[in-house]
């Protein structure tokens, strides 16, 4: 069913063989063709079972378009067979399409909506891709569709596809028990059937000092936070003296629902968390945002009728920081990593004017600020964001692909991109990738290295503002993917316990 000029790689083709024999968690870096493992398998499953129907399931409308396209262009299968839905498919038309269909690739959350509607059954179906698997945790449509599929089907194989599928031993097994997996396949450059096709990525790491003010900001909002992370400490909400902003927001759950039954003694954990939460923003808006947006941030604050903002807001030590910050706002002072990312940019197109550039930065207001400054320094650039939230701005889907497929047709060299740009999305060949702020978790830096590298050598820079989030979060994630890789290997090659269905599978 391959097209005879089609050539899939050795660790494809590897891969491929095992997942054809048993349900398997695929874990390879970004990039480095997951999707073809998946045709590969399909197609050996259609074979198989020639009356057979296969199912891919992708987190969202672009990522489902991306396997379509590869179903057309790498199998013989008729294009009228392979069809992508959507919640904007009707669901009258999606019955149809269903029966129709051999190769059904569609969001999650259609499947699930139409498996407990009773508009779609998996009895016929001989193949399950769960594409981004490292989702299939809680409350996502995945763990579902997963079950569903191996109560229905009669010929039942799931593949679950990801760069990074977690950092611990707990999360992992989360996802292989959800998935019902029986074996993991991992690779990295590292292995012999990947090296020949691996190019090589420089790294650099270029750091930036913070401006006295800046320090003297940061320290007093530490100063505040500490007052409420002590009393968080004492009552036993937290068992440090240093939480993470995850920690944080646990504290804020637990202490809810503690009040919601009946303790009134966690009402002032609540005010506490909140107030320990937005100083910890505020704290990592001067570290790695700049003065500007903590200016904003603050505005909003003082203007807030919440409780817990205007008690912060009372604080003299706040007002302190509030004087600073409107007195560098006036003077137009930014971060120094705004003024570091335009030179470094300007840099490597002036040795490379072809170059293609991704910069990936956390706050949607950063973007737009990375991509203002880079248009008035002369460089062409867009910027790719997520959908409209609320009443802010965003792009459609349709906007989305269009930003990527002009990124991809070299009508501008640089792509300024929120965590949109992290998942999946193909973009063509990047000669390299910019972390204007580190991130902490290992998924997302590996998705984000995973832009460049892919058929030439590139260069992933990490712009570090020094003593703050950025260094802690650059080690952090490098840590959790050195343990991520530890746990995976020590898993392939071993029969997985899978997951047995139980009587409590046939409740939902």
């Amino acid at each position: 069913m391959l097209k005879d000029t089609i050539q899939p790689r050795d660790y494809q083709n590897n891969i491929a063989l095992v997942a054809s024999e048993k349900n398997t968690l695929c874990v390879l870096p970004t990039g480095m063709g997951k999707t073809l493992v998946s045709v590969l398998v399909a197609t050996k499953r259609l074979e198989l079972h020639p009356g057979g129907k296969i199912l891919i399931c992708s987190p969202t409308r672009p990522l489902s378009a991306q396997h379509k396209k590869s179903f057309e262009e790498v199998t013989k299968i008729s294009p009228d067979e392979i069809i992508l839905l959507t919640g904007e498919t009707k669901a009258e038309k999606r019955i149809a399409l269903y029966e129709k269909a051999k190769v059904i690739i569609a969001t999650p959350q259609t499947i699930e909506h139409d498996l407990e509607a009773g508009r779609l059954s998996l009895e016929n179906f001989v193949f399950l891709t769960l594409d981004e698997a490292h989702r299939s945790v809680k409350e996502y449509s995945y763990p579902y569709i997963a079950k569903k599929f191996m109560l229905q089907s009669k010929h039942h194989l799931i593949l679950g596809l990801t760069a990074s599928p977690g950092a611990t031993n707990e999360k992992i097994k989360e996802i292989c028990d959800n998935l019902f997996i029986k074996a993991v396949e991992i690779r990295s450059e590292y292995d012999a059937d990947v090296q020949p096709y691996v190019q090589q990525i420089q790294k650099e790491n270029i750091y930036v000092e913070l401006p006295e003010e800046f320090k003297k900001i940061k320290a007093l909002l530490e100063e505040v936070m500490k007052d409420d992370v002590h009393w968080l400490k004492e009552h036993h909400y937290t068992f440090t003296y240093t939480p993470t902003k995850k920690m944080l927001l646990d504290v804020q759950r637990r202490a809810i629902a503690s009040y919601m039954h009946g303790s009134k003694g966690a009402y002032w954990a609540i005010v506490r968390g909140a107030g320990a939460i937005k100083i910890r923003h505020a704290i990592e808006l001067v570290e790695t945002q700049g003065i500007s947006f903590l200016y904003d941030y603050f505005k909003k604050l003082e203007s807030s009728k919440k409780k817990t903002d205007k008690r912060i807001m009372k604080d003299p030590r706040l007002r302190e920081v509030m004087n600073i910050v409107a007195e560098l706002y006036g003077k137009g002072i930014e971060h120094p990593k705004l003024e570091k990312v335009v030179a470094v940019v300007k840099d490597f197109i002036r040795n490379n004017p072809a170059a293609r550039i991704i910069i990936f930065a956390n706050f949607r207001s950063i973007v737009d600020k990375i991509n203002q400054l880079l248009n008035i320094a002369g460089i062409k650039s867009d910027m790719l964001i997520g959908q409209a939230i609320k009443e802010g701005k965003g792009l459609t889907q349709e906007k989305q692909m269009e930003i990527l497929k002009r990124f991809a047709n070299s009508e501008f060299n640089v792509l300024v991109a929120s965590s949109i740009g992290e998942e999946g999305l193909h973009t063509s060949e990047v000669n390299s990738v910019i972390f204007y702020e580190s991130v902490p978790s290992e998924i997302r830096k590996i998705q984000r290295t995973g832009r460049t590298g892919r058929t030439a050598p590139g260069k992933v820079i990490f712009l570090i503002a020094k003593d703050t989030m950025d260094e802690a979060f650059y080690f952090a994630s490098s840590r959790k993917e050195k343990k991520m890789k530890s746990i995976l290997y020590g898993m392939k090659g071993k029969e997985l316990k899978r997951r047995k269905i139980t009587l409590m599978d046939w409740v939902k």
